[in-house]
């Protein structure tokens, strides 16, 4: 099963599972997580192949979905869920594939389609950084940078390094391996008829009026709002407006509920 931070609640809401981005772990989501676990319980997962949860051959939204339901069996569903970017995609598929698991859905920055940029220039980077030369996230942020990759991901690549272990606690080989896979989105039919907020950063280009219909037709109550002045790093250039915008959706009152 995946690893994952519990931010325990005594708190009465629906449990939040957040799954993150392609990269990513668990722990990018701390402050947000704790912040949110005082109306619930909070569950922020390490996706496969990323921070301390299994290594797999597969990377593929299906098998994603799958980790992420047995995440909310062990917890006790459903749950809401919360994914950003490959997270984001991986949450729709489990709502489109086993709606019973989540209440409410939340989608950072991302859309039920496939994309054609690549991140493997990013794998080249992090392979390309000598470890024996790391003692400190700083050292790996300075060769990151010499390799051409801007301040903001050396930061968020270096929060995934082991510097005592000079090691990515990233299967990089896998992530690369299944690049096709997690740049594509599966062929579910759905829909999933719950609640659904896509929230997405206003100077990002990942969510298009040209999705619109589709993320409609999959997900009948979608919903919309836009971070101003956020690119596709909502969640961390503005934690505390991601975080409302978060809380608002998960509290407020649906037909139905």
């Amino acid at each position: 099963m995946l690893n994952y931070i519990d931010h325990t609640s005594d708190a009465p809401g629906t449990p939040l599972l957040i799954a993150h981005g392609l990269f990513g772990s668990g722990r990018n989501w701390g402050v947000i997580a704790k912040r949110l676990s005082d109306q619930r319980r909070v569950i922020a997962v390490d996706m496969r192949n990323h921070g301390q949860s299994p290594r797999e051959k597969s990377n593929s939204y299906t098998d994603m979905a799958a980790d992420l339901a047995k995440v909310i069996g062990h917890i006790g569903g459903p749950m809401d869920v919360l994914g950003h970017s490959m997270g984001g995609k991986a949450a729709m598929t489990l709502a489109l594939t086993q709606p019973d698991l989540v209440r409410r859905l939340v989608v950072a920055d991302i859309a039920p389609v496939s994309y054609k940029h690549s991140q493997a220039e990013f794998i080249a980077a992090m392979r390309g950084v000598d470890l024996n030369a790391v003692t400190r996230r700083s050292d790996a942020a300075a060769q990151l940078a010499a390799l051409g990759v801007e301040p903001a991901l050396q930061s968020f690549f270096t929060q995934s390094l082991d510097v005592a272990g000079k090691r990515w606690l990233l299967n990089l080989d896998a992530l690369e391996a299944n690049m096709d896979d997690i740049l594509s989105f599966p062929d579910v039919e759905g829909p999933f008829n719950g609640p659904t907020l896509f929230l997405t950063g206003g100077n990002s280009h990942y969510v298009t009026a040209e999705h619109r219909p589709r993320m409609k037709t999959l997900f009948p109550q979608s919903h919309f709002a836009k971070i101003p002045d956020t690119g596709h790093w909502l969640h961390a250039e503005k934690p505390r407006d991601f975080e409302a915008a978060v809380r608002t959706f998960l509290t407020m009152e649906f037909d139905g509920d």
